[in-house]
């Protein structure tokens, strides 16, 4: 399964959670917005309908783990916990301001939800290993999400992580590749080509499946599946567009990262999202 143009179309409420890191892009003055972009759909199901997650208790016992590993994908991160009532939606605003909670890589204990700070890339499935086996050990019941870009698992250590998690069974972590299939360098498969995909991580004892990551459905159905099978941790390779949205940034490496955008781009973004500015950014 390869999908190089998803023709999913985006229904309002993706269009809104991009609108939200229009926000957050216009008020820091710059960001990741491509990368961000291509994982609002992932990020949205998981949310919306997988993690066991509350947002008036960030850090209840029994919540589910989320960690975003590729750090630089912030903006929709903050989106969609911003969007839940982690905090006010006016913060998006205040994105990499000096005093903002909310600097260019999620960091834990300043911004309630975050579980890991991420943006040394490479690191996140280490440390969602580590919950995983310390859920194990206590016998809780929780399950361990991780997201990894596809340039991050150029990183050895991501390996290393695969490894470890192989060996000790750990079906209650379930590994999402957001697979766009460009790094900030250019195409990964000119790069570092990721290919045969699916076979390293079986290779690595993980069970693996393939969506099309904006396909709200199919990434619902995949991940109420999860783990995909007893005894082994889940990977599953999400097929995505980077930029996914907005037509000049898909499949731009030019709009991985972005700054000193005008008024005028900034307004010609929001509407071609649908919108103008959220008007309720002041809640």
């Amino acid at each position: 399964m390869v999908v190089r143009d998803s023709k999913i179309p985006l229904d309002e409420r993706s269009l809104y959670l991009r609108r939200l890191v229009i926000e957050a892009l216009d008020g820091g003055g710059r960001g990741h917005i491509g990368s961000s972009l291509s994982l609002i759909e992932i990020l949205r199901v998981l949310y919306d309908d997988i993690l066991n997650h509350d947002p008036g208790n960030p850090k209840a016992d029994n919540r589910d783990r989320f960690i975003l590993s590729k750090g630089h994908g912030c903006l929709a991160l903050y989106a969609i916990l911003a969007d839940k009532g982690y905090f006010p939606k006016s913060e998006l605003r205040t994105f990499c301001h000096q005093q903002s909670i909310l600097g260019g890589h999620p960091e834990r204990g300043k911004i309630p939800g975050v579980e890991a700070s991420t943006g040394a890339l490479g690191h996140g499935l280490s440390v969602g290993v580590g919950m995983a086996l310390a859920a194990r050990i206590k016998g809780a019941d929780h399950q361990v999400f991780v997201v990894l870009g596809d340039g991050e698992i150029n990183e050895g250590s991501v390996w290393e992580a695969a490894m470890c998690a192989g060996k000790h069974k750990l079906e209650n972590l379930t590994v999402l590749v957001d697979y766009n299939k460009l790094q900030s360098y250019g195409e990964t498969s000119i790069v570092q080509d990721l290919e045969p995909l699916v076979d390293k991580w079986r290779s690595f004892n993980f069970n693996v499946s393939q969506v099309d990551g904006h396909d709200v459905g199919a990434l619902g159905s995949v991940l109420a599946s999860s783990p995909l099978e007893a005894a082994k941790p889940s990977a599953i390779i999400c097929h995505t567009v980077k930029g996914k949205g907005i037509a000049i940034a898909e499949h731009e490496p030019t709009w991985h990262h972005k700054s000193n955008l005008d008024a005028d781009q900034i307004d010609s973004l929001l509407e071609g999202l649908g919108g103008r500015h959220a008007q309720d950014l002041s809640e």
